[in-house]
């Protein structure tokens, strides 16, 4: 697949997931799919596998989350097998506090398959307003 169809990919997917839909997104992972949050928060780290981003990340944040997590898209950057989309959460933690956290997501795709995420965000909001993952992450994030 093109840099252009990896985009038109990405695009549909964060279009659905602005509606709180997240199964074009599952549909897309490979199985192979890693997930990974750079930082030192509880939350940093891997979730290696698509099992274990759906039995691990996901339940944990819903578990924090009032109603369905949004996340709704600003921009995508498009080159090779790399699609990196800007995006802003648009959510309320269940105990009331906003969590409109900013991201910068890079995404690796081959095959028209997403095969790895790094999502990079406010580590501090994480800290301030979620607590520690149900499932904490497959691996830690190397620390600096």
């Amino acid at each position: 697949m093109t840099a252009a169809d990896n985009k038109q990919l990405l695009q549909h997917v964060f279009a659905e997931l602005a509606k709180s839909n997240s199964a074009p997104f599952v549909e897309a992972m490979a199985d192979d799919f890693t997930w990974t949050a750079p930082g030192s928060t509880a939350w940093s780290g891997s979730y290696v596998g698509k099992k274990a981003v759906l039995e691990g990340l996901f339940p944990s944040l819903r578990q924090e989350m009032e109603g369905r997590i949004k996340t709704i898209p600003h921009r995508f950057i498009a080159e090779g097998d790399f699609v990196v989309v800007e995006a802003r959460g648009d959510n309320v933690t269940k105990a009331g506090k906003p969590y409109r956290n900013t991201y910068c997501m890079v995404y690796r795709l081959t095959g028209g398959k997403l095969r790895e995420c790094t999502e990079y965000m406010d580590t501090a909001l994480v800290d301030a307003v979620l607590s520690a993952p149900q499932f904490p992450p497959t691996t830690k994030a190397a620390r600096a």
